[in-house]
């Protein structure tokens, strides 16, 4: 970062000429040369402490981390992690969010190696083979005892949370057993774009995982049921709360943040008889970025207590290493999948094409 130089010193030379003579000068004037002495003085000594803070700035690396706008927002994990890293990195640790997390791809893509970002956290397992192609990514060599549903040894992407897909909707609201029961009712659900929310692709690889060739289908007789399709997580959310649908597509940990947060019960996640697609978040180091080290710190902090217990009640997932004090009392009144979808990462990328163009066929009708 450059500071400009808060004073703009010049040097006085003395005019040619007679030499003035302080001795001779009026008491006046001479009380005036010494207070503007004086204050010459003060405003180098300001000068120098400028320049000091200006330098031990510079000294301070920074650590610049892509991510998704919620994880970043005041009730998001981001102002906490960011407390507790730069508490032990003597660093300067910068989010900056980048839309919801399928952008997160797409901005990086567009930016290459000449990205200014040193690690992208927010990615899941349906955008991390599409990541590996890019060759942007560098291995982590980091080792945690992982509280996962799946065995994990990728080399370069390290977890940090995990849940279920699932539409929420108040408790009150009548819950159909599957995707075609949903498109056979009137039920109003808000969902998220695929070409830019991980919920939203994580949504389409559900469908296609439960109903293969029939996932043309089951949009198409979707169409109807939705009001809205959102950039983001945030804004689908949003619209929900106020009314504008009976459910949205979020996650069956959703219901915990309003019965922990707010000690409201009304809220339910929709359990489907076809199972629940898995999400698994992820962060990775930038192969071009100039801290290294401090990025693989980072990355080794990411799977330690003092962020993953920051989970649970602020990003509302479950953490991908259990905390030392467990999960909150109101995660027990989560419901649990009977079935757990997951594809490999290499499956659900084979999946995204076709599925996104089966979605926005039937969405155009």
């Amino acid at each position: 970062m450059h500071h400009a130089n808060p004073l703009n010193l010049n040097r006085l030379e003395p005019a040619e000429g007679r030499p003035f003579e302080f001795s001779s000068m009026p008491p006046s004037v001479r009380r005036m040369k010494e207070d503007n002495g004086m204050k010459t003085k003060h405003l180098i000594h300001v000068a120098g402490l400028c320049l000091a803070a200006s330098t031990a700035s510079a000294q301070t690396p920074v650590l610049t981390v892509y991510t998704y706008d919620s994880f970043v927002s005041d009730w998001g994990p981001g102002p906490a992690v960011e407390a507790a890293f730069e508490e032990t990195c003597g660093c300067d640790l910068q989010f900056v969010g980048a839309g919801d997390g399928a952008a997160l791809m797409s901005r990086i893509r567009l930016e290459g190696s000449a990205t200014e970002a040193d690690i992208v956290l927010g990615l899941d397992n349906s955008l991390m083979a599409a990541a590996s192609e890019t060759g942007l990514f560098a291995p982590h060599g980091v080792t945690a005892d992982y509280d996962l549903p799946v065995a994990w040894t990728d080399e370069t992407f390290v977890p940090f949370d995990w849940g279920y897909f699932a539409f929420v909707s108040d408790s009150e609201t009548p819950a159909p057993a599957d995707f075609r029961a949903l498109a056979d009712s009137d039920l109003s659900i808000v969902i998220q774009d695929p070409r830019s929310s991980t919920p939203g692709l994580g949504l389409l690889t559900w469908v296609k995982a439960s109903y293969g060739d029939e996932a043309a289908a089951i949009w198409e007789a979707l169409a109807d049921n939705i009001v809205t399709v959102t950039p983001g997580w945030s804004e689908a959310y949003g619209l929900f709360l106020e009314g504008e649908a009976d459910a949205v597509l979020s996650y069956t940990t959703s219901p915990a943040y309003h019965l922990i947060a707010e000690e409201d019960a009304s809220k339910t996640a929709w359990i489907f008889d076809e199972g629940h697609y898995m999400q698994i978040e992820v962060a990775a180091k930038l192969a071009a970025s100039d801290n290294s080290d401090l990025a693989d710190e980072f990355l080794s902090f990411m799977v330690s207590d003092a962020f993953q217990s920051i989970i649970p009640t602020t990003n509302w997932m479950y953490p991908a290493v259990a905390p030392d004090a467990g999960l909150p009392d109101g995660f027990g009144e989560v419901v649990a999948p009977e079935k757990a979808l997951f594809l490999a990462p290499e499956e659900a990328a084979a999946l995204r094409d076709a599925a996104i163009e089966e979605w926005r066929a039937a969405l155009a009708r």
